[in-house]
């Protein structure tokens, strides 16, 4: 009986083992895709300081981070539903429909805001003062054709001016082309291309770049405030399987934060240096201090979108409140 007793308590040992090894073996992976601009500086900081490893470390974890650069929230959201990604970095557009069409299965839902921008659709065509005044000869650059936060909010605006029967209107003249040929484009002049709904540094550095280029169009005018355009994204799997991962990932963006709030210059540095790009550092810094530019990870005022969505059948499924398709954290408690 005793050699029975401690043979079942060694399998049993070992059985706890195993699970504790095949538990540890799915923790400590996490890929996250990003697209362009400062708007993704919350993912540069934690990129260029480990911020991840950092708190993994903390919760005993060795966390293997790969950041993935993509363009659109098309590409995006594919590569998540593929397991190309665990995390997705895209417009609040991308995740309410991603949100939409992954309910009952994948169950995706917003990780965390990446922070309350201001995009805005700029023109160098001296004919165009607002949107109604764009023509078939027009093509306005977007990531991702009627997918894309800009593209959405473009809609939103189009709504307004025409009613919900033609909110797509503009959709016709778009085109998908990512942030730095679009500001490329309108800087140079005399292409297809005579607008670009971007985002940060992107459009600052075509209005300093064109003289003929003038703001249209303002997303915050548009969603009646403040709001978090960009956010991150993940399945329910991901977040229930990853707990140690998922918190370090959750940790190091608030680390981030508050980084980037204290020390704007070296922020920009680190934007200059991960993302690779030339773009001047004085006007990084003027984005990053203007006082509608806020990095949180607590998401702001994207109900306005989603309830628009849902109202033209973009998505089938109203959610009830931003919390819907938020995962419960304490940083989104609050969600809206």
């Amino acid at each position: 009986m005793h050699r029975i007793t401690r043979r079942l308590a060694a399998l049993a040992t070992g059985a706890a083992l195993l699970a504790g090894s095949l538990a540890a073996h799915a923790e400590g992976r996490i890929r996250i895709a990003e697209q362009f601009g400062i708007v993704y500086l919350l993912l540069n900081v934690a990129q260029e300081q480990k911020l991840i490893e950092k708190h993994g470390k903390a919760a005993g974890v060795d966390i293997n981070v790969e950041f993935v650069k993509l363009s659109g929230g098309s590409a995006v959201n594919d590569a998540l539903l593929s397991g190309n990604i665990e995390v997705a970095g895209a417009g609040v557009g991308p995740l309410l429909t991603i949100w939409d069409r992954t309910r009952g299965r994948q169950n995706v839902k917003g990780v965390a805001s990446l922070g309350n921008f201001p995009y805005y659709l700029v023109t160098n065509n001296p004919n165009v003062k607002t949107i109604a005044d764009f023509t078939d000869k027009d093509r306005i650059a977007v990531p991702a054709v009627g997918v894309s936060v800009q593209s959405r909010v473009l809609q939103l605006a189009s709504a307004k001016l025409w009613g919900d029967k033609d909110f797509a209107k503009l959709d016709k003249i778009s085109v998908a082309v990512p942030h730095p040929d679009a500001a490329a484009a309108i800087i140079k002049g005399g292409t297809e291309i005579t607008g670009h709904f971007g985002n940060p540094p992107f459009q600052e550095q075509e209005l300093a770049g064109n003289p003929q280029a003038r703001v249209v169009l303002k997303s915050y005018d548009v969603l009646g405030g403040p709001s978090s355009a960009t956010v991150l994204y993940a399945t329910e799997k991901f977040r229930s399987e990853n707990p140690k991962t998922y918190k370090a990932f959750i940790d190091a963006l608030n680390e981030a934060a508050q980084f980037i709030a204290a020390k704007p210059e070296q922020a920009a540095d680190i934007y200059l240096k991960v993302s690779g790009a030339k773009t001047d550092r004085a006007l990084l810094l003027s984005i990053l201090k203007n006082p509608e530019v806020q990095f949180t990870t607590a998401p702001q005022n994207t109900y306005t979108l989603a309830e628009f969505m849902h109202r033209v059948g973009a998505i089938k499924n109203k959610p009830a409140s931003a919390r819907d398709y938020f995962f419960d954290d304490a940083h989104s408690a609050q969600a809206n």
